[in-house]
């Protein structure tokens, strides 16, 4: 009989998942000019907001590897807030793929660590999480 190989599925090298509130960003970092795509569309188009720009691109220009590394990164399910601190996340965790002596400067930053706050339920009898119905004595 002859004899099967059964390889496991290559996953590719230099990436990261990254998750904030309900977003989810998955990044790829390839050798490149510091070119970054969002979703297929340029980085300044899907962040418009400057303060979204810099929160997502923090791990990169704290690392100094702003330039050195392109980023496809695909991003899905929250707002702009949260999927901002999922690409963040994301790069953090994809440049340590690719260099890990970046580890205690990503750290010290806390880019590795997952920001655990979500947003709490609605409770039933009360018109949001926390808040109550106003009470009227008479």
């Amino acid at each position: 009989m002859a004899e099967i190989k059964i390889t496991e599925p290559k996953t590719p090298q230099n990436t990261g998942t990254g998750r904030r509130k309900t977003a989810v960003a998955r990044v790829r970092l390839a050798a490149g000019t510091g070119k970054i795509l969002v979703n297929g569309r340029a980085f300044e188009n899907y962040f418009p907001m400057e303060s979204h720009r810099t929160v997502a691109a923090q791990p990169l220009t704290i690392s100094g590897t702003a330039d050195k590394y392109d980023a496809e990164i695909t991003v899905s399910g929250g707002g702009p807030n949260g999927q901002a601190g999922a690409v963040r996340h994301g790069l953090a965790r994809a440049l340590l793929t690719v260099d890990a002596n970046l580890r205690p400067l990503l750290k010290s930053e806390g880019f590795l660590t997952r920001d655990s706050r979500m947003r709490e339920r609605k409770k039933y009898g009360q018109p949001g999480a926390r808040k109550r119905f106003q009470y009227s004595k008479r």
